[in-house]
């Protein structure tokens, strides 16, 4: 690892890393955190069979990783321009990790699952779920290596390629299951957490400024002196405030709302789709981590990147509305059809979609709100992923009162938030064209 050495009155301070290892690391650190997401997702067969669970309480199951990952994300973020990313990034992967060991005890120490343990498997669902919020981290962890012209493609790298965790794992998860068995998997994915946690903290240095804070400069010498060193961007004010700057737009919430629908869409589905295939189409546990963690969730983190292109192209607000009426038809099909090459269309269709529609909403963000832009991103961010803890339960819930076929009526609830989205997203097509 490069060292700098500079001197400075009375002192001398070694700074380390570079703006290329800061990506690369913040990604890795990103990627293994996020990974959790698919937590109980691609295994919930096992789980619900076991445990003899309901359809609600499935949902809740799969869903517990994204409450702690969603409220989790504005705090870390604003811990960020205190201390820099890699105190707040180790200890999401310490709360990561006992949630997991703790999985792995228990799923280790019993030769079946039963009903009285699913209260224990929740909370280590949630623990376990901590490292999702790495991605509030990881963006300002990025954004304060590079240069304002430079952090679009630094930021698209981050996003798509942190975002395949969660596809990568519901398709390698079922094998691993296959092989090792549901307890020898969960040990395996918690080694994987533990070394990248090590490697994380190993190799990681924040930037400049914040390794000259740690050595005890004022803030205005660390600006100074990290300036000089190629750093371009510093911590503003109080993150608290921008919040509350935030809070008073109104816009913040119809971009809050928007983001519910495809960010928090994307975290439901990447855990409910395993389940959705496996019992409704009775396809066998490989076949339904195939088809939901490439069809689904590899294929929106993929069309991400692009869907900033497009929106750098004709504008967030038109994108978004483009892709939310994919959405709209995705669900509608998943909806009222029980075939399987028009389920499978209907699920390409909301991956390109809520894939999109991601990228678009964050493209909007300095537009609509940017007198704020720090805070809109914490509540868009934040507020917007819980749409991942949320909607699965009401998913279980469709599945409880229609039985196998509530797995197709569930989506009934994609075509009314895809349908509120429309409107909301036309509205800021009116809203762009009156400013222009």
């Amino acid at each position: 690892m490069a060292t700098i050495t500079i001197t400075i009155p009375n002192a001398r301070h070694e700074l380390e890393g570079n703006p290329k290892l800061g990506l690369v690391m913040a990604t890795w650190g990103f990627f293994i955190g996020f990974a959790a997401v698919a937590l109980y997702g691609p295994a919930a067969h096992y789980f619900q069979k076991g445990m003899q669970i309901s359809g609600i309480m499935l949902g809740l199951l799969v869903a517990a990783p994204q409450l702690t990952g969603s409220l989790l994300r504005i705090p870390f973020g604003a811990w960020v321009d205190r201390a820099g990313g890699r105190t707040p990034m180790l200890t999401l992967f310490a709360l990561s990790l006992i949630g997991m060991w703790g999985l792995v005890y228990i799923l280790f120490s019993v030769r079946e699952l039963k009903p009285d343990m699913y209260p224990v498997i929740l909370l280590f669902g949630f623990l376990s779920g901590c490292g999702v919020a790495s991605f509030s981290v990881g963006i300002p962890q990025v954004s304060y290596w590079f240069p304002q012209e430079r952090q679009g493609t630094a930021l698209g790298l981050y996003g798509g390629i942190g975002n395949l965790a969660p596809g990568l794992f519901t398709l390698l998860l079922p094998f691993a299951i296959a092989a090792w068995g549901l307890a020898g998997s969960y040990l395996a994915w918690f080694v994987f957490l533990l070394l990248g946690a090590l490697i994380y903290a190993v190799i990681t240095r924040d930037a400049y400024y914040f390794q000259l804070r740690s050595q005890g400069l004022v803030r205005e010498q660390a600006r100074e002196f990290a300036r000089a060193e190629g750093q371009a961007l510093f911590p503003k004010g109080s993150f608290w405030q921008a919040l509350g700057h935030a809070a008073v737009e109104p816009r913040t919430w119809g971009l809050v709302a928007l983001y519910f629908v495809s960010f928090g869409g994307f975290l439901a589905l990447t855990a409910w789709f395993p389940t959705y295939w496996a019992n409704l189409h009775h396809m066998s546990i490989k076949a339904a981590g195939v088809l939901g963690g490439v069809g689904f969730s590899l294929l929106a983190a993929a069309i991400r990147v692009y869907g900033g292109v497009l929106s750098e192209r004709f504008g967030g607000e038109r994108v978004a509305l483009a892709a939310f009426v994919g959405v709209l038809v995705g669900a509608a099909l998943l909806t009222f059809f029980l075939s399987f090459g028009v389920n499978l269309a209907g699920e390409l269709a909301i991956a390109l979609g809520m894939g999109i529609g991601n990228a678009a909403v964050f493209k909007m963000v300095p537009k609509f709100v940017p007198e704020a832009v720090g805070g809109a991103a914490g509540w868009v961010g934040g507020l917007g992923a819980l749409g991942g803890f949320v909607i699965p339960p009401i998913l279980g819930a469709f599945v409880d009162l229609l039985g196998p076929r509530g797995y197709a009526g569930g989506f009934f609830v994609y075509v009314v938030l895809a349908g509120l989205a429309i409107v909301i997203a036309g509205s800021f097509v009116r809203s762009g064209r009156k400013e222009a």
